[in-house]
């Protein structure tokens, strides 16, 4: 299995992608907008969660 296609590497994407899209919405001037990727960013993390596990991922334990 190549390193793209691991499944910690896959949600550290993911959850790169959803960070993105909410530093975009605090960026986005229109209201609608701003919500349409909002919403994006949560459905992504919650793909992100659903499937791999709230725990899973890059963040390390404290």
């Amino acid at each position: 299995m190549d390193a793209e296609n691991r499944p910690d590497e896959r949600v550290r994407r993911m959850r790169e992608k959803a960070e993105g899209l909410e530093q975009a919405a605090q960026h986005a001037t229109d209201p609608e907008e701003r919500q349409r990727l909002r919403d994006r960013a949560m459905r992504v993390r919650e793909r992100s969660e659903r499937e791999y596990g709230r725990g899973s991922g890059t963040m390390d334990p404290m």
